[in-house]
């Protein structure tokens, strides 16, 4: 069994690695390395938006939840000159309304991150494999640039004037030279940074327990890797 277990290793650590087999299956195909991270990547962000595309599923997330911007006070409210942004029970509303507008701009960006990972590119697969919790998710981002921003800020635009109940307008009215649009790009700017923790938060989770994805070559290539 040693002697096995350090075969894997050696193998697993070298550059020149392009399939792995599953462990205990040694008629079934070899598969490619550049497949288990484009399916690491569709678990993981299927999971995340997934969970951000629920009711309250920015405001509810640790790693999503969009603050209020700094124009407006934001997270702790400090320097504000508004009477109306002093109030707790204002600020509160207000904040589920911007993160009920990050949803909105998240069902954009959902089906742009699919198509991204079906058409990915992958130079060093191995390298991906053997990286850190959120290496994939790092790889892809850099890969799609700032495409997730351009395509979420009409739909964030949209939210904010669907789900304004007069407290957004209300709030923008009160900070002299902040407007809607500034808002929505305020708003956008960080919906992008939320994505982008949900999925890499969902493949840490996968690369360190892979068996509860119940996906065969998942289980194969990062259960070798830890």
């Amino acid at each position: 069994m040693t002697v096995h277990t350090n075969r894997r290793h050696i193998l697993l650590s070298g550059a020149a690695l392009a399939t792995l087999m599953l462990p205990g299956c040694q008629s079934m195909p070899a598969f490619s390395l550049t497949e288990a991270i484009r399916r690491l990547l569709t678990v993981a962000s299927q999971n995340a938006f997934a969970l951000l595309l629920q009711p309250g599923g920015f405001y509810d997330s640790s790693v999503a939840r969009i603050s209020l911007p700094d124009r407006l006070g934001g997270e702790r409210g400090t320097g504000i000159l508004s009477v109306v942004l002093q109030s707790r029970q204002f600020r509160d509303r207000l904040q589920r309304q911007l993160n009920r507008a990050a949803e909105k701009g998240a069902e954009r960006a959902a089906p742009l991150v699919a198509d991204a990972v079906r058409n990915l590119s992958i130079e060093d697969a191995a390298s991906l494999v053997r990286g850190g919790p959120q290496a994939a998710t790092a790889f892809l981002r850099g890969k799609m640039g700032p495409a997730l921003v351009e395509s979420m800020l009409p739909g964030i635009s949209e939210g904010l004037r669907l789900f304004d109940d007069q407290v957004i307008g209300q709030a923008v009215r009160s900070v002299t030279g902040f407007d809607v649009a500034a808002l929505a790009q305020d708003i956008t700017r960080k919906a992008d940074e939320s994505v982008w923790a949900a999925i890499g938060l969902e493949e840490s989770a996968i690369r360190a327990d892979p068996q509860k994805t119940n996906d065969p070559l998942l289980i194969g290539v990062f259960g070798l890797v830890r």
